[in-house]
């Protein structure tokens, strides 16, 4: 039977591909984005997330099967809080009851390896307290010390950390709904092709996201990690940070944290 699944950032990268592989399979997709999906949303705004949310929730008919949060942004700047972590969170938390309402609830957050790197404590305890107006002060104070490019590794550590507190707070695993995050490396998208036509950058990156196992990632590889997690076959496992990372993770940190 068809499941109704409400996919972040639908027309590009990780969520175009995705969208493309479960409607192969037959399910509905639901995009969302800022122009050209089913819904189009500004995510980064309480109003945008609200209505994007509500209308997720109209043209699913109330019961949504399964949640998955692309939308990002790497540009550096404080919508990587609004954006990234925000847009994820409060457009989640709002879809809960719809999610509630299904019979297998799935939901999936795009995080990334860059949440294992160094980030801004006072940016990261800010969202975590869902203090959004804090968390943009801060964010704005980081941009203005040259630390802009701190802001995309401390939404997506808070992203993890807010990601695994859900999985087990009320009206989550008590309600059958697993939270997982996808963590990947180094992705061959639109939003990361500047890096790569920059030979210094890529230099960079490359250093700061070792892969030794089988080199860059295309976004269908990404997405199929993400369909076993948003799928009813995925009975237990939530509250997990899955690294899709070619190896990044483990060679970055060892295990010595494992």
């Amino acid at each position: 039977m068809p499941r109704n699944v409400v996919v972040t950032g639908s027309g590009s990268g990780i969520g175009a591909a995705l969208t493309a592989l479960l409607r192969a399979q037959g399910d509905r997709v639901i995009g969302v984005d800022l122009h050209g999906g089913e819904i189009d949303a500004d995510l980064s705004s309480p109003e945008g997330r609200s209505a994007g949310a509500g209308a997720a929730v109209e043209a699913a008919g109330g019961v949504v099967d399964a949640v998955v949060t692309c939308a990002g942004t790497s540009v550096p700047g404080t919508a990587m809080v609004s954006v990234n972590y925000f847009g994820t969170t409060e457009f989640l938390t709002a879809l809960r009851p719809a999610l509630a309402a299904a019979e297998r609830p799935r939901a999936v957050v795009i995080g990334s390896i860059s949440g294992t790197r160094p980030s801004d404590p006072d940016v990261v305890a800010a969202c975590l307290a869902g203090d959004e107006a804090a968390a943009l002060a801060h964010a704005e104070r980081a941009v203005a010390d040259g630390r802009a490019r701190q802001l995309y590794p401390s939404s997506k550590a808070a992203l993890a950390r807010w990601a695994r507190r859900t999985a087990v707070a009320e009206g989550w695993a008590d309600a059958g709904i697993p939270v997982n995050v996808v963590a990947p490396g180094t992705v061959l998208t639109p939003m990361s092709a500047p890096v790569f036509a920059d030979p210094e950058m890529k230099k960079l990156m490359d250093a700061a996201v070792p892969m030794p196992l089988n080199g860059y990632l295309r976004p269908e590889d990404v997405a199929r990690a993400v369909m076993f997690l948003a799928s009813g076959e995925n009975s237990h496992i939530t509250g997990q940070v899955v690294y899709v990372d070619g190896g990044a993770e483990a060679t970055l940190r060892g295990s010595a944290d494992s």
